[in-house]
């Protein structure tokens, strides 16, 4: 898996409200190795932002960014079971998502699920910043 999967921080504007035990986070931005336009990253992201609507298990929206290059993007936590996250994932071409159960954060390859442990997720989680 790509490296920067594992130095990834998130943001939410209302990251000390209660988190459910288990969700997924999805982002619909330009797989990793990719390049996409801006219009076609925006476009995407409000594809996504429909469907996590439809679906009616979007909790919040959350903000996937390095802290090393500043590459952020926007996804959106959902209270769904890994399988259909990952089925979520593959819709819209990513590579993987990233699955909390507890606080253990892993990255989950939409491809064929194989996973690996990322740390706790409370302690790559920074609040008061906006996710858009």
């Amino acid at each position: 898996m790509h490296p920067a999967y594992f130095e990834t921080r998130f943001r939410a504007e209302d990251a000390r409200s209660p988190w459910p035990p288990a969700f997924a986070i999805v982002t619909a931005f330009a797989t990793t190795g990719e390049t996409w336009t801006d219009a076609e990253n925006a476009r995407a992201d409000e594809a996504l932002g429909r469907d996590v609507a439809r679906l009616g298990r979007g909790l919040r929206r959350v903000a996937g960014y390095s802290p090393t290059s500043g590459h952020a993007e926007p996804g959106y936590a959902v209270e769904l079971p890994l399988e259909a996250a990952l089925r979520l994932g593959r819709g819209y071409r990513q590579d993987a998502i990233y699955y909390v159960e507890g606080d253990a954060l892993r990255v989950v390859r939409c491809e064929d699920g194989r996973a690996a442990d990322v740390g706790p997720f409370r302690a790559r989680l920074d609040g008061g910043a906006s996710a858009e």
